[in-house]
């Protein structure tokens, strides 16, 4: 019986393995091994796909006529800098006495294609291949991993779907690059004055940048439009609190054309006279009232509603969703949440964390116990077990909606292990931070929801109706874990919810019936008092006053919500029937995403601060956006790129061939190359550029500049 080897991604991963596997290994030079196993490791990726020049020495130089180019045939080469490992790695995956190879790198899809191109650049043949699927790194989920590795071909088409991934990319990257800045390189590089410009084209990131610099202009030409609100301040037994006017059906401005939406006129001086009207007594509400108070204004509770309200837990955090809370909550980058939550899974504290999912499998619930065991060691999490406990909910999580393996593709949701607290003393505070926001998440689950009370109140003066909403926290539920949200700097403010923020967050917490904006958080003691007013009573109105309020214009994105909106792209998608065939799939994965954001930023098309994590374009990127919206528009759409992601998943599904994707591929390419070439709109783009140069102070009107944009960045 041969040696079987055990090929992990990197050499930390290779000593996890071989410690849960307990083999007596030897260290040698890029590898363990023992009488029975060798473990080994690349360092990423050791293959890569060849540069143009490499079929032909003529495509080194960028040249229209050679476009489009797309080889029948791919070539690959072994990356020079880590060509020793791959030597070594070669040479062990060919050694006649190893029979069986166990692939152990990232249960995903690059993982898959890293191993195979070393299988395929090292000729292995004759081997056993045996796929590990695992979703954390404890000894216990190694060793399943191992006990139910399956045959590497039951992988072939994720494997498919990783080379054509990897295929478009690449032939977009260097036609689409290589074509636009042919073509419009020159005229780039004569506005910025700089020696050369390359427009880098990307399948997500041309995509991404086109997001960034659409939402920019957005709010550039966003006019702000005043309103006016009339609130009422009414007491109640010698408590006040406040009624919000709205034009509804009954009211004499009912569809007005003044009205600003029908909580607000459009101007000041309607709303005063909608007071001058409610301030002037007539017998009607005098004799409705009963009484005349200090100010004559009195107005009748016309309907009074109680109810509770709950709120369920969220959902498990996928990495989109992590990536957006740590870029909100430690202001760090979508790349660094990725960086500390590998760091974490290394250390077995977390499961897999490149997963779009956020529900559990069946299988995990029904172990869910040993992560539950494992966190009562954890200190923040010790005082909440014994309510777990109580509760009874881990018994029946099967039966809840944070399990669903319809949900899931290749991994569950990020959730504590339970293991390796001990690891906790070698990592970083905001790792730890990280780590208490994940747990928080998981424990959240087992809590039952947290319930509001609440009273809305509506009040007529006249005809005219004041709508009054008030919330407290009956039962804490969940949020005894998660944190109770912070209350309103006023108490008594009436949030406005007519701003024009079209961010989308997608926070998913899940309101069972909905929350209201405008709800007023009051102390217990008012609350009581507000509960016992009954329908028909008659209560004095202090004052009626005008509120000014403005629309505002859309947010800028940030790190975090970046990455969710990449995630829910195809929300973006007008067409329903294309919005449907791609739910789900968005731009990217949740392994590159944070990488390409990183890459728009180093290659300056965007600026991200640091402090704030908000991200912006340069003046550079503005014209790269420009540029591609006058030849490859489709690049910039969330359609394209969500359609392709959608094509690849297909792949893996074996829904279509490989053959029948690059068919499409190459048409895609091809007909987009002709229709550039044929293109002659520079001085177009000429007038983009001065239009967009005008919000960079630091490009003035002569044109004289730097290539600086107010990032202080230049171009390469």
């Amino acid at each position: 019986m041969g040696k079987s080897v055990y090929i992990a991604e990197k050499p930390s991963v290779a000593q996890e393995f071989a410690k849960a596997l307990k083999l007596n290994t030897k260290r040698r030079d890029g590898y363990l091994e023992s009488d029975e196993a060798i473990v080994t490791w690349c360092v990423g990726h050791l293959v890569t796909m060849s540069y143009p020049e490499e079929y032909d020495p003529a495509l080194k130089r960028w040249n229209l006529q050679t476009l489009p180019f797309i080889p029948e045939e791919f070539k690959y080469e072994v990356i020079p800098s880590v060509a020793k490992q791959f030597q070594i790695v070669s040479g062990i995956l060919n050694r006649e006495d190893v029979d069986t190879i166990y692939v152990c790198t990232d249960s995903g899809r690059e993982g898959e294609y890293i191993y195979r191109l070393v299988e395929q650049e090292a000729h292995v043949e004759g081997k056993k291949r045996r796929r590990v699927w695992i979703d954390s790194q404890t000894e216990e989920e190694i060793l399943r991993g191992i006990r139910e590795a399956k045959d590497l071909s039951e992988y072939d088409n994720l494997g498919a779907s990783a080379y054509l991934r990897a295929k478009e990319d690449y032939l977009m990257g260097i036609n689409f690059s290589r074509l636009l800045t042919l073509k419009y390189g020159n005229s780039i590089s004569n506005f910025l004055q700089t020696k050369y410009s390359v427009v880098s084209v990307g399948r997500v990131m041309t995509c991404v940048l086109g997001m960034v610099v659409r939402r920019e202009r957005e709010i550039r030409d966003f006019v702000k439009t005043p309103f006016y609100r009339v609130l009422s301040t009414i007491d109640a037994q010698g408590h006040t609190f406040e009624g919000e006017w709205r034009a509804v059906k009954g009211s004499r401005y009912f569809e007005s054309y003044d009205l600003y939406k029908e909580n607000g006129f459009k101007e000041r001086k309607k709303a005063e006279e909608l007071i001058q009207y409610l301030q002037t007594p007539d017998d009607e509400s005098v004799n409705v009232a009963g009484i005349q108070g200090q100010s004559g204004l009195n107005c009748r509770i016309e309907s009074i509603e109680k109810k509770k309200e709950k709120k369920n837990p969220p959902l498990l955090y996928n990495l989109a969703e992590l990536q957006n809370d740590c870029s909100k909550r430690f202001k760090i980058s979508p790349d660094e949440t990725l960086r500390i939550v590998q760091e974490l899974y290394e250390k077995k504290l977390v499961t897999y964390p490149r997963t779009d999912a956020r529900v559990l499998s069946t299988a995990v619930a029904k172990e869910i116990t040993r992560n539950l065991n494992g966190l009562s060691k954890y200190p923040m999490a010790a005082p909440y077990m014994q309510d777990i406990v109580n509760f009874g909910s881990y018994k029946t999580l099967a039966k809840t909606r944070y399990v669903n393996d319809k949900q899931i593709t290749d991994h569950y949701a990020i959730i504590p292990t339970g293991q390796g607290l001990n690891a906790l003393s070698t990592v970083s505070s905001t790792a730890k931070g990280v780590y208490d926001l994940i747990v928080r998440r998981f424990l959240s689950i087992f809590y039952p929801p947290a319930v509001y009370q609440k009273v809305a109140i509506v009040t007529k003066m006249k005809e005219e109706s004041f709508f009054s909403s008030f919330k407290v926290l009956a039962e804490e539920g969940y949020l005894k874990v998660a944190g109770i949200p912070k209350k309103k700097a006023s108490q008594t403010a009436t949030k406005d919810s007519s701003n024009g923020n079209g961010e989308n967050n997608n926070n998913d917490t899940n309101d069972e019936a909905g929350s209201d904006s405008s709800d007023q958080s009051l102390d217990t003691g008012l609350f009581e008092v507000i509960k016992s007013l009954k329908k028909g009573a008659v209560l004095q109105a202090r004052a009626l006053d005008i509120k000014e309020g403005e629309t505002s214009p859309p947010k800028r994105y940030n790190s975090g919500s970046m990455i969710l909106a990449m995630e829910n792209a195809g929300q973006l998608i007008e067409d329903e029937e294309l919005r449907a065939q791609i739910k789900g799939s968005g731009i990217g994965t949740s392994a590159t995403r944070a990488e390409i954001l990183k890459k728009l930023v180093n290659i300056k098309y965007l600026a991200l601060n640091k402090k704030t994590q908000v991200i912006t374009p340069t003046l550079q990127g503005e014209m790269i956006y420009d540029v591609v919206d006058h030849s490859i528009r489709s690049l910039l759409n969330p359609e394209l790129t969500a359609s392709w992601e959608k094509g690849l998943n297909y792949v893996a599904e074996g829904s279509i061939t490989s053959d029948e994707y690059m068919r499409k591929l190459d048409h895609f390419i091809t007909s987009r190359t002709v229709g550039v070439k044929g293109l002659n709109n520079q001085y177009q783009l000429r007038a983009c550029y001065e239009k967009a140069a005008g919000f960079y102070p630091s490009v003035n009107n002569n044109n004289n500049t730097t290539g600086r944009t107010k990032t202080g960045s230049r171009s390469k």
